[in-house]
C-alpha cells in the first residue's frame, strides 16, 4: 500500500512545518508542500492529488472550511477557532475531524493512525458488510483513549502496519523497520490489552504461524 499523501494549508510557516514534521514522522504517512493561501491549496489539491488535507479555517484570501467544502479531499480541520459554528461548518463541509490549536503532536499522530485504519478498513472493492462500515466509523471517530495518547513510538509504529492488513510479526517487523523480536514483544502486548487479534494460520510447510490484526 502506498503512503497516505498529506496536504497542509496554514498561512502560519511556523505551524505548517510543525504539522508537517507530525505528518512525516507518521509511519504510512508523506507530507506534500504546505499551502499559505485557498489559492495556493486548490492548486495543489489539482496538481499534487492529496490523499488528506490539514486545514486551517482563517486563511489570507478565504476561509479553510470553504476549501474543505469544495476540494472533495478527505479533510481534518486544525483551528484555533472554538465557537459552535466553525465546528458545525467544519463537519457540515464534510470534515471527519476538528483539532483545536495547539495540540500536543501525538494527539495528531492518533488521529492519522485512525484515519489510516479507516482507509484500510473501507479499501475492499467488494460490497461492505453493515459491521466493516461500523467498525471504519469507530476507527475514525471513537473518542480517544487515554492508553491509545500514552502508546510508546515503537506502539504506534505496530498499529500503523497493521493498518495495511493482517500480518505476522516478521512481516509488521519488516513494514515498521524494528527487529522481529521487537515486534512480537510490543504485539503480545497489545494483544494482552485486546488492541490486537490473534489467529492461527498453517502454511505451506504444515507449521502454524500467528496472525495479527487490529481488533
Amino acid at each position: 500500500m502506498s503512503d497516505i499523501r498529506v496536504l497542509i494549508i496554514d498561512d502560519d510557516f511556523r505551524v505548517a512545518g510543525v504539522h508537517r514534521d507530525i505528518v512525516a514522522g507518521t509511519p504510512g504517512f508523506t507530507a506534500l508542500d504546505p499551502a499559505r493561501t485557498a489559492a495556493e491549496a486548490l492548486q495543489a489539491v489539482r496538481t499534487a492529488a492529496p490523499d488528506l488535507i490539514l486545514a486551517d479555517v482563517y486563511l489570507p484570501d478565504g476561509d479553510g472550511i470553504e476549501v474543505v467544502r469544495s476540494c472533495g479531499v478527505d479533510a481534518f480541520v486544525l483551528s484555533a477557532a472554538t465557537d459552535a459554528r466553525s465546528v458545525r461548518r467544519a463537519f457540515r463541509a464534510g470534515a471527519l475531524a476538528y483539532l483545536v490549536k495547539p495540540f500536543e503532536s501525538r494527539v495528531l499522530a492518533d488521529r492519522l493512525g485512525r484515519y489510516a485504519r479507516y482507509r484500510n478498513l473501507l479499501s475492499d472493492a467488494a460490497p461492505l458488510t453493515q459491521d466493516q462500515i461500523d467498525r471504519a466509523a469507530t476507527a475514525l471517530r471513537g473518542a480517544p483513549e487515554q492508553a491509545s495518547l500514552s502508546r510508546s513510538a515503537t506502539e504506534r509504529t505496530i498499529i500503523t502496519a497493521l493498518a495495511d492488513g493482517e500480518a505476522s510479526a516478521s512481516e509488521v517487523a519488516e513494514r515498521g523497520g524494528i527487529s522481529r523480536a521487537t515486534a512480537q514483544r510490543h504485539l503480545t502486548a497489545l494483544a494482552a490489552r485486546g488492541v490486537v487479534e490473534i489467529s492461527l494460520r498453517y502454511g505451506t510447510t504444515g507449521r502454524p504461524e500467528h496472525r495479527f490484526r487490529l481488533a
